[in-house]
């Protein structure tokens, strides 16, 4: 069987695609020819018909020119999923990244003076206004905002921290390492299940510069325990002229438990308790793209501003216009509820999620499903991201079950041009309605009919 050459394929490309530049479809006729050859090696093709070609041209260049990088439905219950992307932005976030990354900015400009400015300018205002705060610096995510923090105010001595919060985050992120990378000197104090404040003043020496406190936001200890509070840090931290640093990992500026659910620390309680820094993320519970916030007193993040390592981990102009237009929701809690999607998501009652799982089924119920039947059931999701771990959060989803196992419609529905993520559970996939938006019940829809087809017409 004859091949084509590389440059007849490029043709027979620009003769199905003329609207792209011939020089174009050099890789994807690369493909193609290799596709070919195993074929043929295999003995796979013995003849090379025109309709066969064709469909494989079709194939690769859609393949080639599908972007890696796309949407996916989120049905699997969990709010901030830090697989598929943690937190969606809300819409005054998007239209800001959109004006700033479409146009001119004024990123490091000062209007006033006419002169070069700071690109800190434009969340610093806000996040002091929001937390009470007397500094803030931001940079690309909160590990290198513990990062630096680390390097500025402790380089070379001694970080007392205590055992039950050497924490590691997802991506193998160890506190001890990142320590380490800082040039400090870790000491461990207490046990895992046990710290008291006077582990802290014993192991205070010549060359102690910091007390620091990770928030265990990914996990919980129960039962015979003790930790020490960052008030209580802060107290002994003067008598010795130390600073204190907490690192709250999943920052959040909403008390989740005047919502009848779990207390978690917030970012305003953190910085009235006078600890000298703090960091957090700006995606996970914030709700803001993905960035480090450094928060603590105004010399102290001075400081740390001037540290050439802010240089290589600073924050880019599409993050800071998502972030500050994320921030300025928070001047209202009420409006952050309202238009931010992980606190609306978070929040959701179980009587709302409900008749959205009933209307989901009614969707489905109309499509003249066949083969695959579905059914209304309640469940629970989780907040995600590393945060909020002992959080249980009751919904609703609609299962989804055939002849075939449940992994069968999970590799179908994932598999698509839109990928739908869920979950099983006994043996039934479970489309989680939580985490939808309304432009997602259409897909959906449309995924199970096909899906449905698909069992008619194997």
């Amino acid at each position: 069987m004859r091949i084509p050459s590389v440059n007849e394929l490029k043709e027979k490309l620009f003769r199905l695609f003329p609207e792209y530049p011939f020089s174009y479809f050099t890789e994807p006729a690369r493909k193609v020819a290799a596709i070919l050859r195993e074929k043929s090696f295999k003995g796979e093709i013995k003849e090379l018909k025109e309709e066969l070609l064709e469909n494989l041209l079709l194939e690769v260049f859609k393949k080639y020119e599908t972007p890696s990088l796309k949407r996916v439905i989120n049905a699997t219950g969990v709010v901030v999923h830090t697989n598929l992307g943690r937190s969606p932005l809300a819409e005054e976030a998007v239209e800001a990244i959109l004006r700033v990354s479409k146009w001119y900015s004024n990123l490091e400009y000062d209007l006033m003076k006419g002169k070069r400015g700071s690109r800190y300018v434009h969340v610093e205002e806000v996040l002091k206004e929001i937390t009470g705060a007397e500094g803030a610096l931001v940079v690309n995510n909160n590990a290198a905002a513990v990062l630096i923090s680390l390097n500025t105010l402790a380089k070379g001595k001694e970080v007392i921290v205590s055992r039950g919060e050497l924490v590691e985050i997802g991506g193998s992120f160890r506190i001890p390492e990142v320590m380490a990378w800082a040039g400090c000197i870790l000491k461990e104090v207490g046990t895992t299940n046990k710290t008291h404040l006077h582990d802290y003043e014993r192991a205070i020496g010549e060359n102690t510069a910091l007390l620091l406190k990770v928030h265990k936001s990914n996990y919980y200890i129960e039962g015979f325990t003790k930790e020490v509070l960052a008030k209580e840090l802060v107290s002994i931290a003067r008598k010795h002229g130390l600073l204190v640093m907490e690192d709250l990992g999943s920052g959040c500026f909403v008390d989740f438990s005047k919502y009848r659910l779990i207390k978690e620390p917030t970012v305003q309680e953190v910085v009235k308790s006078g600890v000298d820094v703090v960091t957090f993320s700006g995606d996970k519970l914030l709700g803001g793209p993905q960035a480090g916030i450094i928060l603590g007193k105004k010399e102290i993040i001075e400081e740390i501003r001037r540290n050439p390592l802010n240089r290589a981990l600073r924050i880019d102009k599409l993050t800071l216009a998502g972030l500050e237009a994320t921030l300025r929701l928070y001047r209202c809690e009420d409006w952050a509820i309202q238009k931010i999607p992980i606190l609306r998501m978070i929040l959701r009652s179980e009587a709302e999620l409900k008749k959205e799982a009933q209307r989901l089924r009614r969707i489905l119920g109309r499509q003249g499903l066949k083969n695959i039947s579905c059914r209304l059931v309640r469940t629970s999701g989780k907040a995600g991201g590393g945060a909020l771990p002992k959080l249980e959060l009751p919904s609703y989803a609609v299962a989804l079950s055939c002849e075939k196992p449940a992994q069968w419609i999970q590799e179908r529905l994932r598999k698509r041009e839109v990928p739908i993520i869920g979950r099983i559970e006994e043996d039934a996939f479970l489309l989680d309605v939580r985490c939808l938006f309304p432009e997602d019940y259409a897909e959906i829809a449309k995924a199970v009919r096909e899906v449905d087809h698909e069992l008619s017409n194997p």
